[in-house]
């Protein structure tokens, strides 16, 4: 064999390692649980982005005609509803991730990655989780800014200051006043600079508004606990 025919095969040799690696690559997902992960982000949101049109003034006769349900009863019966979908939700993450980690970006792809982590974020479950969640995060298997908000979620639901502004909470402050307000912030100075290092792509303020907030600074003892 002559020096032009062994350069053919050993390219040839080369391809077909590379392919069969390419496609060992793609073997790795996990298309079914990738497509059950899909869906569970679909049912997660399924009531909850007309709960945030309810925090905003003004959609309460749009909503209470879509679900026929009184003005007065919309917001209890959303939240049922909702309820009903995270309790399976929850369950079945909880299957997943003890039998092979957390379902991250090389398990699942990309956007599925994330479906876990909305189920538990919107779970009594999260200080169950949030290692496990801050792990993912550290290995690129899943955005660090969603990590984040879940550290917020978790010290808010501890009554802590949060750190990056992602989290919104109705309350009642001493003076008497109840509205949906960012929940107070340990460093409200710095806070920016603190969201645009996790990942977000909004400041503190476009994140309120997106809400349908007017942001402004709440210090912690400003906030009548017992009515929360």
């Amino acid at each position: 064999m002559n020096n032009s025919a062994i350069f053919k095969v050993t390219t040839l040799l080369i391809i077909g390692c590379l392919a069969g690696l390419s496609a060992n690559a793609q073997n790795t997902i996990n298309l079914k649980l990738q497509q059950k992960l899909d869906s569970i982000m679909v049912l997660d949101q399924k009531y909850r982005e007309d709960l945030v049109l309810l925090m905003s003034p003004g959609n309460e006769d749009y909503l209470s005609e879509k679900y026929h349900v009184s003005q007065s009863l919309l917001n209890q019966t959303l939240w049922k509803r909702q309820h009903t979908i995270d309790s399976a939700n929850i369950n079945y993450i909880a299957a997943v991730i003890k039998k092979y980690g957390y379902p991250g970006k090389s398990l699942v792809g990309s956007p599925a990655n994330e479906g876990a982590y909305y189920v538990i974020q919107h779970s009594s479950k999260i200080s169950t989780y949030i290692q496990t969640i801050e792990k993912a995060a550290k290995e690129n298997e899943l955005p660090f800014h969603l990590y984040a908000m879940m550290e917020d979620r978790f010290l808010m639901d501890n009554n802590k200051e949060q750190i990056y502004g992602s989290q919104a909470m109705y309350v009642t402050l001493k003076n008497g006043t109840s509205k949906y307000i960012i929940w107070p912030i340990k460093d409200p100075l710095h806070v920016n600079e603190l969201r645009k290092k996790a990942g977000f792509e909004l400041t503190v303020e476009q994140n309120a508004e997106r809400l349908g907030l007017s942001y402004q600074v709440i210090r912690l003892p400003e906030i009548n606990a017992k009515a929360r």
